[in-house]
């Protein structure tokens, strides 16, 4: 974890691109859409999901309730995710996918291959998924402490305020996958660390999840891109508003984000309050 805290500053500098904001709750989320990029997860359309429980469209739309919208626990720029019960009274959560945009079709496939090679303890199995015409959906383990953002800032909630000792197992948890992803022969670059998405167990043992936006490194540690997104405020300004020619995606950008991430846990203070305005 402290190797983390040593690097938050050392992010490169790069070129700023264009871009278009989308709100998300509290959260402004950036989208580039740029159409090329090197060295993404690779998605193919041939992929097999063999490995996951394949879901009936039927099976799911019974458990969510015909998707009602009292189910709903998450709230996304391109999916909804719904508190579900199977037919086997197992309580998973289902996130639906926006595929009538190329971003929900993409973040239903980096998900899929991504989840798939990931075994830690601080990132959560897929348990399955559904295609189904144009429908996309992906199945998980119910987290039943819910988000992180929710400990911190819904007020609403009228949960308890976390104990320090809380907030560190959090803490060294979320580094602790980081850790894995950035160790691994080809490193996974999450790209989108934030509170909202860091779920939390029974057992308040973080999970980092919402990996459509993840990339995986070349040998080298670094691989050029020109779709940048993720969440405002947790992105390191020179990745957003670069002075060079072109964007870099490191393992870094993910570095800053949980130090980000630290002090907000620290201090409870909403996003924008922390370094964003």
């Amino acid at each position: 974890m402290y190797t983390y805290l040593k690097a938050l500053f050392s992010c490169r500098r790069f070129k700023k691109p264009s871009h278009q904001k989308r709100t998300q709750g509290n959260q402004t989320r950036i989208e580039y859409t740029n159409s090329s990029e090197h060295n993404p997860i690779t998605i193919h359309g041939s992929l097999s999901f063999d490995q996951y429980y394949r879901f009936s469209m039927a099976e799911l739309t019974a458990a969510t309730k015909n998707f009602s919208p009292d189910l709903i626990i998450g709230d996304g720029v391109f999916s909804l995710v719904y508190k579900a019960r199977l037919s086997n009274g197992i309580v998973v959560a289902v996130k639906s996918l926006d595929t009538n945009v190329f971003q929900g079709v993409r973040e239903f496939r980096a998900e899929m291959e991504t989840l798939g090679k990931l075994r830690h303890r601080n990132i959560p199995p897929l348990v399955g998924y559904c295609e189904s015409g144009d429908n996309r959906l992906l199945v998980y383990k119910f987290m039943e402490r819910g988000s992180l953002d929710q400990w911190l800032h819904d007020a609403s909630s009228n949960k308890m305020p976390l104990s320090w000792e809380t907030r560190i197992k959090i803490v060294r948890g979320v580094a602790n996958g980081l850790s894995y992803l950035h160790g691994l022969e080809r490193p996974v670059i999450h790209r989108n660390i934030s509170a909202s998405n860091i779920l939390l167990d029974y057992e308040f043992e973080a999970q980092i999840t919402n990996f459509g936006l993840a990339r995986r490194l070349q040998f080298d540690r670094s691989h050029t891109s020109t779709d940048v997104a993720g969440t405002m405020c947790y992105l390191p300004p020179e990745y957003v508003y670069g002075f060079s020619g072109e964007t870099v995606v490191t393992v870094m950008g993910d570095v800053y984000s949980f130090g980000v991430l630290m002090l907000e846990i620290i201090t409870g203070s909403v996003r924008g309050q922390i370094h964003c305005s």
